[in-house]
């Protein structure tokens, strides 16, 4: 904590502090004189300011590089001379990354300190977004897809650790809704960037563009992050790093989270090359699931769980994960297949869902740290989002520029809340203040996961309905055809824009696209009425903590800001 002296904050050494326990003998004891109350403290200094603003670029790239893709994968499969099959590997290899490595780098810095995982993501992530930006083949460029998703899932969840090491849970409110605006903002301009840069200059911006981003944040972190080290010899953190967990959940998780990621694109669910792996994954998933009572230091502690409001908001987390990717993946499809939009006007279409949750997640922030209270706010974003996905379904053919728009803004009043009040919480469930951190992680790994599922159930669903809409059909002519193959609906929806056939026959078909995603709409609504009933269990705790994590920021002589 600092001591004001003529203006200045200066950082306490550890001779003016009396003698405490060893903070790893008890991670949740907080010197007094560390954390008083926040009023002896007129501002953060200049490096806290600065340090905000590297986690908020750290955001905005991993947001950005989410969602970049999805408008550009047909010109890059068509450049590069790839498949149906590469294209689809292509946009989920990196989220399967993502999910994958993001409670590894929770765990390791837990353990490790936080600054080594950092630079390590940031190293991944720029490495990938060369070898994708200079891919010949679309074999380099799905490896370069993996190692940025290598270093965004660690970019991505270190961001909130850290937010949550350097700010008090009193405070935090604030922060998380200044968080939410360069996220949704990446979320927002990824689809665009995706068809300027495909459409009128080089798809290869795409990774290139991260290189400045990056480096920006890169270098504000080594100058101005400067967080408590964790004072423990590199054999004892070696000894203390849950290894056996580490192998067996990424594994596992590597072995469930492929087949269900593929399960109805590549092949179908009751294949072998679908069960098998899913079966095993989820065996040493359940033998994760009981390890993990055993290591000092384990990848998701049983005393996370152990709150009934924290469980709850975890599983809140995970079901506004299912929502939010779908939403992000088939609005855009839906204008694209409906009304035969080119894939930037597509994008540009879903503005009013994107700035919606924009506003929604800072106001909700607003209003959690006026009433000092988030149960409500959840709630009413569950039934916001649950009548906006259903809302959706009654566009139409005919619907006019005003109703596409306007449909959009409930769900985007609903879905915006979550990323600035979840965090709330799961961390005012903690008892130790030292777990906010590694709660926020996890947290951020729950909602990534619920994505991933989310994205196969809907792939499910639209597959499922399509495939039975155009056997009702029967043969079609030509060029359509190829729709009877499930596996190119996608990849053919471009390609409706050309088709010269007769209306009867071309109407039918775009309303089986139509059909199938509402279908997503509707599974999106049902997950937000699962979400609304388990929400009324969770608990309004007090949000007026004032410790630090034992990974705090450390302050030196400079003037602050208020």
């Amino acid at each position: 904590m600092e001591n004001l002296e003529n203006g200045k904050q200066e950082a306490w050494t550890s001779a003016d502090l009396p003698p405490t326990k060893n903070r790893d003998d008890e991670p949740g004891t907080h010197s007094q004189i560390e954390n008083h109350d926040s009023a002896s403290r007129p501002g953060k200094p200049l490096a806290f300011h600065m340090s905000f603003i590297a986690l908020l670029i750290m955001g905005f790239i991993c947001a950005l590089d989410a969602t970049v893709l999805g408008v550009a994968i047909p010109s890059i499969v068509y450049e590069l001379d790839g498949t149906t099959l590469e294209g689809f590997w292509a946009s989920i290899s990196f989220l399967l990354a993502v999910v994958i490595v993001q409670p590894l780098y929770t765990n390791i810095s837990n353990v490790m300190g936080r600054m080594m995982p950092l630079y390590t993501s940031y190293f991944f992530f720029i490495a990938g977004s060369i070898v994708f930006a200079l891919s010949r083949n679309m074999t380099t460029l799905i490896a370069g897809r993996v190692l940025e998703g290598l270093g965004a899932g660690g970019l991505d969840v270190l961001n909130e650790i850290i937010l949550a090491d350097i700010t008090t849970l009193k405070e935090r409110p604030m922060y998380l809704g200044y968080f939410a605006i360069p996220m949704l903002g990446g979320t927002v301009l990824g689809p665009i960037l995706g068809g300027v840069f495909s459409q009128y200059v080089t798809w290869r911006w795409i990774g290139w563009i991260n290189l400045p981003l990056s480096a920006i944040g890169l270098v504000l972190s080594i100058f101005f992050l400067k967080l408590k080290a964790i004072d423990q010899p590199m054999r004892e953190k070696m000894r203390r790093l849950d290894w056996g967990g580490i192998v067996l959940f990424t594994t596992g998780c590597t072995l469930f989270a492929s087949p269900v990621a593929w399960a109805g694109a590549m092949f179908p669910w009751s294949s072998y090359k679908t069960l098998v792996p899913l079966i095993l994954g989820a065996v040493l998933l359940v033998a994760f699931a009981f390890y993990e009572r055993r290591p000092i230091e384990p990848v998701f502690p049983y005393r996370m769980f152990s709150d009934r409001t924290a469980a709850l908001t975890l599983f809140a987390s995970f079901l506004h994960g299912i929502g939010n990717y779908s939403i992000t993946l088939y609005i855009p499809l839906f204008f694209q297949a409906i009304y035969l939009e080119e894939p930037l006007a597509a994008a540009v279409l879903t503005l009013p869902v994107c700035f919606l949750a924009i506003a929604t997640a800072v106001l909700a922030a607003v209003a959690v740290e006026v009433l000092r209270k988030y149960r409500l706010v959840i709630l009413v974003s569950w039934i916001f989002m649950a009548v906006g996905a259903g809302i959706l379904t009654l566009l139409g053919p005919s619907s006019t520029l005003a109703e596409k728009e306007s449909f959009q803004v409930v769900l985007g009043i609903g879905i915006g809340a979550f990323w600035s009040v979840l965090n709330l919480p799961l961390q005012a469930s903690m008892q130790n203040a030292d777990d906010m951190g590694l709660a926020a992680g996890i947290l951020c790994s729950f909602r990534l996961f619920g994505g991933l599922i989310g994205l196969s159930m809907s792939s499910t669903i639209f597959n499922t309905i399509f495939i039975n809409k155009i056997k009702a059909l029967g043969p079609l002519p030509g060029e359509l055809a190829a729709l009877s193959d499930i596996r190119e609906a996608v990849g053919f929806v471009p390609l409706l824009r050309n088709i010269e056939k007769s209306v009867e026959v071309l109407d039918s078909v775009i309303d089986a696209y139509r059909i199938s995603i509402f279908g997503v709409f509707w599974m999106i609504a049902g997950t937000s009425g699962v979400g609304f009933f388990i929400s009324w269990f969770i608990e309004d705790k007090p949000l007026e903590g004032e410790e630090l994590g034992k990974q705090h920021f450390e302050t030196k002589k400079q003037e602050s800001i208020p």
